[in-house]
């Protein structure tokens, strides 16, 4: 298998700002917004995020942590306990965060689980890296870098806080 570095951390870094500045001018601020991070390194893009657009705007902005496994469309829906997360979704802003951005099938499980708590005044999607091959109707708003890939490739993104670097790589199979 060979590995090909797409972003460093200095080009994620770049990518992260430049995502900050792009969601702050859309929305023109960010009063009654909630960032919220898809497990698992959604959730440090997310954080990453908060901490850049605080900066930026010196606004204090509502961080949370989702976990969509249990709203996969291939998984039993009847097992599912408990919400999401403990915040209420009703008239906020929702800045969902996800690191790849491929079938469309973690947006659609993470729409269904946004939804359950509440009624968001309006989702956006921001996402480090969009590699194509949709299978559901889904784009995202803020994309740090679009890369085309072919099925057979893996785009992985590799986080300081979880992994213990900062890069994005492209795994080819030989």
């Amino acid at each position: 298998m060979s590995k090909q570095i797409l972003m460093d951390e200095a080009a994620m870094m770049r990518a992260i700002r430049r995502i900050s500045h792009e969601i702050l001018e859309r929305n023109q601020g960010l009063s009654n917004a909630l960032i919220v991070g898809i497990e698992r390194r959604g959730v440090y893009l997310a954080q990453r995020l908060q901490r850049q657009i605080e900066a930026i705007e010196g606004v204090q902005i509502d961080c949370a942590t989702m976990d969509v496994s249990l709203y996969r469309d291939d998984r039993d829906r009847r097992s599912k306990e408990g919400r999401p997360f403990n915040l209420d979704t009703t008239d906020k802003l929702i800045i969902l965060v996800d690191d790849v951005l491929y079938t469309g099938r973690t947006i659609r499980a993470a729409l269904n689980a946004l939804m359950e708590v509440g009624r968001p005044r309006a989702i956006q999607l921001a996402v480090l890296v969009d590699r194509g091959h949709r299978e559901l109707p889904i784009r995202a708003d803020y994309v740090g870098k679009n890369i085309p890939t072919s099925h057979t490739e893996n785009v992985q993104v590799k986080m300081e806080e979880y992994d213990g670097l900062d890069e994005v790589v492209l795994l080819k199979e030989e």
